[in-house]
């Protein structure tokens, strides 16, 4: 199984208004690897999918993170 390197310098501190540990993992994980799948997010974090989907919705409902394609972000 193939590893991803994970950037853990220069984070930015996780939003206060994030309350839920699920949108706070899911949340630093797309900041550390700069981006992320559905499939890379449920790989990673040992999540199902239907969880992931509703926490995105969330942080996207939030303009915490973006959608780019196939990948989600964080948001500027």
């Amino acid at each position: 199984m193939m590893e991803q390197q994970l950037a853990t310098e220069n984070l930015e501190p996780i939003p206060d208004d994030l309350q839920s540990p699920q949108a706070k993992l899911v949340y630093l994980y797309i900041e550390a690897a700069d981006g992320a799948t559905v499939d890379d997010l449920a790989q990673a974090l040992t999540m199902k999918k239907i969880a992931i989907l509703s926490v995105l919705n969330s942080l996207s409902s939030d303009a915490l993170v973006e959608k780019d394609g196939d990948h989600y972000v964080v948001a500027n």
